[in-house]
């Protein structure tokens, strides 16, 4: 009997199109990005650059925005642990408070959760019987020394999209930055960040026919610039904010990848709207 996957929430399979761009860096295009001095850097890093610049069109952010990582996992880590420190070592005194909600994937729960070691005030705040967080909710958790929320924008298994653009205002009229893990949004729905009041966006490959072992966190640049610490030390990879040789052929894959959804995405939400209606409750 043949088996059909029905778990895209969870992992998606690679695109052949996406592995044909991916497969030179593999062999032929080896180079370390960071070789600024010889063809084989330098092909990698003009590779690196126009998946970043492919990444960030496809969610309506600035190429300068977008900085690589092993995944969403990694990106809200370090999110969160890097406004904490940013925060803590700016010479704040104030208690350091966080907002987020109980159905928040583990990367960020258990996140706040060390945050909360550290000394970090946590609110996690329930949802309503449709899984979503009311942004009033939200509103009122808010402290004078609220520096952060963290609210995920499509929940990975109920399917909740969550009101962000309200939620967002919110965290705009208190001067409170705002993180979303939008894993399950970036190559489902649309994402226009040039529109929408998110500071932070932490998102994979392989949920949208990429790699696995790659994703990205999106960093405001304006209104606000968003300032965070480093989570890895080294070489001064990624404009010095996360060190590390970076996986040149994820990354020509995520930038494949996206480019890919948004000549699809519409088409493809379309279909799946079609399905839905099909397996409705009649």
């Amino acid at each position: 009997m043949e088996r059909i996957y029905l778990d895209y929430n969870a992992t998606t399979p690679l695109d052949p199109r996406v592995f044909e761009a991916m497969k030179p860096y593999f062999t032929e295009h080896f180079g370390n990005p960071a070789s600024g001095q010889h063809a084989w850097g330098w092909t990698a890093e003009t590779a690196l650059q126009r998946a970043r610049a492919q990444t960030a069109s496809f969610i309506s952010a600035q190429p300068q925005e977008i900085y690589f990582t092993s995944g969403a996992t990694e990106a809200n880590n370090w999110a969160l642990f890097g406004i904490f420190h940013q925060i803590q070592m700016s010479g704040n005194s104030e208690p350091f408070h966080l907002i987020t909600t109980a159905v928040e994937h583990n990367s960020v729960l258990n996140a706040t959760k060390a945050l909360g070691e550290l000394g970090a005030e946590i609110d996690i705040l329930p949802v309503d019987s449709n899984g979503q967080v009311a942004p009033e909710e939200i509103e009122r958790a808010i402290r004078p020394h609220t520096k952060l929320v963290s609210a995920i924008w499509v929940n990975n298994e109920i399917g909740t999209i969550n009101r962000m653009k309200e939620i967002g205002d919110i965290c705009r009229r208190k001067n409170v930055y705002f993180h979303s893990d939008g894993t399950q949004a970036v190559g489902k729905i649309p994402v226009d960040l040039s529109k929408m009041p998110i500071d932070l966006l932490s998102f994979s490959g392989h949920k949208m026919y990429g790699p696995k072992g790659v994703g990205a966190l999106f960093i405001r640049n304006k209104d606000p610039h968003v300032s965070i610490k480093p989570f890895f030390f080294g070489g001064g990879h990624e404009r010095g904010l996360r060190s590390g040789t970076p996986n040149v052929p994820g990354i020509v894959g995520l930038g494949a990848a996206a480019e890919i959804c948004s000549q699809e995405l519409a088409m493809d939400m379309e279909k799946a709207l079609m399905l839905g209606n099909a397996c409705g409750p009649d």
